[in-house]
């Protein structure tokens, strides 16, 4: 399950209500920072908080992926990098950071000086596990198709894979192929074509409604058969349903549980506090 995090003024008891949330039912939790680093003992509590079976999947700093055009609180990308590894420690020391998921924006196409930053990113990153999505079009054209595949194989990029509605350059298509043996990672985002094109600004609440979106079960049976071969050529497969401006997110994630005959140990052994 995929939980957004946008960093309002009660942001930590949000953060915390969702994390115990999805705790009670599924692994892992995707925390999505928007605004900054997260503080240490923030991630120290979520860490606490959980079983040992849990992990966590961290978004990059909007700085480390050109999101933020503002001005950058470092003085440096090497500082940035290192405040935000440093961010990571506790889950690192509990053995819970499943990987670090780089979503670069809709602007970040397939050129040469774009791979040379993913290389100075995976430099930087120095052997935290990291995921790759691209929101541009162009890296998955005919003409670089196999070249980004390749590239992403060699440098080490676990593979975001995503299921999106198909709306122009911003989208990508569905291209279940792994590129890391030890973890693939799925994003569902849902299929809302209109949701997705709607503009993003305060009147048009596209929050509401982008990922407003139910999967019926003969698609996620499509995913099945897609996790079944992707299952040969990687170790682990984490998939996070994004699909909740509805609230649908949950029920997806469990009825695609029983559809993939999975079942977790000692999730709901206890209840924490949600707040």
């Amino acid at each position: 399950m995929n939980s957004l995090l946008y960093f309002p003024k009660n942001w930590e008891k949000i953060c915390t209500r969702l994390i115990n949330i999805v705790y009670l039912v599924f692994i892992p939790i995707n925390i999505d920072i928007q605004l900054g680093v997260q503080p240490i003992q923030n991630a120290a509590k979520w860490v606490r908080e959980t079983p040992d079976s849990f992990k966590f999947i961290v978004k990059a700093y909007q700085g480390m992926t050109g999101h933020r055009r503002s001005e950058l609180p470092f003085e440096t990308k090497i500082e940035m990098f290192q405040a935000f590894k440093d961010s990571l420690k506790p889950y690192e020391d509990a053995n819970k950071l499943a990987m670090v998921l780089f979503q670069f924006p809709p602007w970040f196409d397939c050129r040469a000086e774009n791979v040379n930053y993913l290389r100075y990113c995976k430099k930087l990153m120095d052997g935290v596990p990291v995921a790759l999505k691209f929101r541009n079009q162009s890296w998955f054209s005919e003409q670089y198709y196999e070249g980004t595949l390749a590239f992403m194989e060699q440098e080490g990029w676990i593979h975001a894979i995503a299921d999106e509605p198909q709306a122009g350059d911003g989208s990508i298509p569905i291209v279940p192929i792994a590129t890391n043996k030890g973890m693939t990672l799925i994003r569902m985002h849902g299929r809302n074509f209109h949701g997705w094109t709607k503009p993003k600004n305060a009147e048009t609440n596209w929050r509401e409604v982008r990922y407003l979106y139910k999967y019926n079960e003969a698609e996620l049976l499509e995913w099945k058969k897609r996790i079944e071969e992707l299952a040969k050529q990687s170790k682990d497969i984490l998939v996070l349903f994004n699909n909740n401006s509805g609230g649908d997110a949950a029920g997806n994630a469990k009825e695609f549980q029983r559809l993939l005959d999975i079942e977790y140990d000692n999730l709901s052994a206890q209840q924490l506090r949600l707040f």
